[in-house]
């Protein structure tokens, strides 16, 4: 059997339409391929999300190494904007154009070919297991994290993981991520006294004591970073009264923050900050303010170490970079894994992620294939 081509695989994965939650049997290819290379695959479905666990290896193996990573793709957003069609994964001039090119079907195509072909020239003395979801650009509930509980009840483990995001903004090889920050968003509801304008004193305006609560959190500096992270943010996404007229004071005005925050503080305590605040400005108005906070991820770090050098060691053979060790970006799915095992992303360029004619060069997935198989050959060396 010839080696597997990734960018292919990538072709492949990309014609299936799986705009989140939706599969359309991105995940069959890869449970079909990697069968075939005696993987023992198991369908971990929860909540209507498709998930894939495959092993290669004996269960519950003192050493294995894991790659997550999703299939699930965001929507193209105006097709009619596109110059070629999001699902077709077309080829010009060394590029392949389509929705999840770049985020991430090149890269589960790549771990997955590399897994594959590994287990087969060189089986290795210990597991290979891949965690692959269909539910990472959405809510996130049933995928990496059912995935995870379903391994805990199985007795399964991976000793290490690579979660294959984008990660080099605009180099091949000159960025991983051993770290994220934390996110959250917190949404606020400020409910005065609705009242004609021309008589103020009738009523109790929500919009100053919001507008005060909003300057007070954005002017607030919450970190100035340190050693592996930038300085936490607070942004002010939205900020709205549903009031078209003019000679109304309305009786409510609602605003949303949301904070990225690195490692000097944790979903708790913000919250328990962003609460107090509101408590302040509420009792100085004489007003109601409600708060409702969702922390979708925790701020978390693998420390530099035999894992980080491991895969900074394999991309610089393959590409002649030394990648940057960063916590830059967003959330991944590594938030959820960092609980279950050390891990560190590595990927391709990423910035034509969620864009219109969303595309990656070809050679990249070859040469990011070839990454993950050094680091599957030097791991168990």
């Amino acid at each position: 059997m010839p080696d597997i081509d990734p960018a292919a695989l990538t072709a492949k994965l990309v014609r299936c339409q799986s705009v989140t939650p939706a599969d359309d049997g991105a995940l069959d290819v890869l449970h079909d391929l990697l069968s075939d290379a005696q993987f023992d695959c198991t369908w971990v479905d929860r909540g209507g999300i498709r998930n894939l666990f495959a092993r290669w290896g004996k269960q519950g193996h003192a050493r294995s190494f894991g790659f997550n990573g999703h299939t699930d793709v965001v929507p193209v957003g105006d097709e009619a904007a596109w110059t070629k069609p999001p699902f077709r994964a077309e080829i010009e001039n060394g590029i392949m154009y389509g929705r999840g090119t770049t985020d991430m079907k090149s890269g589960v195509a790549a771990f997955a070919a590399a897994a594959f072909d590994f287990v087969r020239h060189t089986p290795p003395d210990g597991a290979v297991i891949l965690a692959i979801t269909g539910d990472e650009e959405g809510d996130a509930i049933d995928g990496t994290t059912a995935l995870l509980d379903h391994m805990d009840a199985a007795g399964e483990a991976m000793t290490v993981c690579l979660v294959g995001e984008p990660t080099c903004p605009e180099t091949m090889g000159e960025m991983m991520k051993i770290g994220r920050r934390g996110s959250m968003s917190a949404w606020f509801t400020v409910t005065g006294i609705q009242g004609h304008s021309a008589y103020p004193h009738r009523a109790n305006n929500p919009l100053p004591p919001l507008m005060r609560l909003m300057d007070h959190l954005a002017s607030h500096e919450l970190d100035t970073g340190n050693d592996h992270f930038d300085a936490s943010t607070l942004a002010i996404v939205t900020v709205d009264t549903g009031n078209p007229a003019t000679n109304v004071i309305p009786a409510q005005a609602k605003a949303t923050v949301n904070i990225r925050f690195n490692d000097s503080h944790s979903g708790d305590s913000l919250s328990a900050w962003l609460r107090a605040q509101a408590d302040a400005i509420a009792t100085t108005y004489g007003v109601d303010i409600d708060v409702r906070i969702k922390v979708s991820g925790e701020s978390f770090l693998t420390p530099p170490g035999a894992l980080s050098d491991l895969v900074a060691h394999a991309v610089e053979a393959e590409t002649g970079v030394a990648p940057v060790l960063s916590t830059s970006g967003g959330t991944s799915d590594a938030r959820f894994v960092k609980d279950h095992c050390p891990v560190v992303e590595f990927g391709l360029v990423g910035q034509s992620m969620h864009k219109v004619d969303e595309h990656v060069r070809v050679d990249h997935i070859h040469q990011l294939k070839a990454i993950y198989g050094r680091i599957l050959r030097d791991y168990f060396a």
